[in-house]
């Protein structure tokens, strides 16, 4: 069997920035043994699988070592596939997937906004490991899916370097840093201390799902602009709308290969 892949730097304007995953455009299902089998081949953050069902896309993200609900760098990234090189006429595509419904819509300026569903994260005392991960003093912790941190600056969130390995008993998929932007509304760092490849996520979509509505309620906005301050680096224009957080960005071409199995 031959597959089609594509690899996509997500959210970024600039080859070798931004996130990169792979994406298959796969004819049907494969078992899930061969799914994660091939995300451990890739061996970068995500793999992304989609296949056409009648009017939408069904979408499935894979880490090397897991499976995940909800991604959105590798999400954008199918989206530019799909609009670039697949279905070349539509400006719309809707995604199935285990978080719902998934809309990306292309726009004229050529960048692509993704239609995720809002993760507040709920207040919650700071976890003694995170005092003892940290060199910053963290202001609050919140939780979601992923555990959001505050810290008082954007310099100390650029300056961190946590101590992952505290963080790793810890029920959360991700570990967020985040504070106020100086030149944005907020800028953020991503780290899975369980991750076997890229312990720090150059570019979180889904963990904006969780940041944006914190940040529209601290700054009583609802459109903001976010950076994420890892090596790479990443921009998101987000917005909250009710309990719907739309994210818009670039995507870049970085390779097309393919896969025999």
């Amino acid at each position: 069997m031959k597959i089609k892949m594509y690899q996509i730097d997500a959210f970024t304007k600039t080859l070798f920035g931004g996130n990169p995953a792979a994406i298959c455009h796969l004819p049907h299902w494969l078992d899930d043994t061969t799914l994660q089998n091939i995300a451990i081949e890739n061996n970068l953050a995500e793999t992304g699988y989609f296949v056409k069902n009648e009017s939408v896309y069904e979408i499935r993200w894979f880490m090397p070592h897991a499976e995940i609900d909800l991604c959105g760098h590798a999400t954008l990234a199918s989206a530019y596939v799909i609009f670039n090189y697949i279905d070349t006429s539509i400006q719309e595509v809707a995604f199935s997937s285990k978080s719902g419904i998934l809309k990306a819509k292309k726009e004229d300026n050529g960048s692509i906004t993704l239609d995720f569903p809002s993760r507040p994260p709920k207040e919650i005392e700071i976890p003694k490991e995170v005092f003892q991960a940290l060199k910053a003093k963290p202001l609050g912790a919140y939780a979601a899916r992923d555990l959001v941190i505050t810290l008082s600056s954007e310099e100390e969130v650029l300056a961190e370097n946590p101590n992952l390995e505290v963080l790793k008993d810890l029920p959360y998929l991700c570990t967020i840093i985040t504070a106020k932007g100086n030149n944005s509304d907020f800028v953020s760092r991503v780290f899975d201390a369980n991750a076997k490849v890229l312990p720090e996520d150059p570019v979180t979509g889904s963990a904006h799902a969780s940041l944006v509505p914190f940040w529209a309620k601290e700054l009583n906005k609802n459109s903001l602009k976010a950076l994420q301050l890892s090596q790479r680096g990443g921009e998101l224009d987000c917005k909250l709308e009710g309990d719907r957080v739309f994210l818009s960005g670039y995507s870049v071409l970085y390779l097309t290969g393919e896969i025999y199995i």
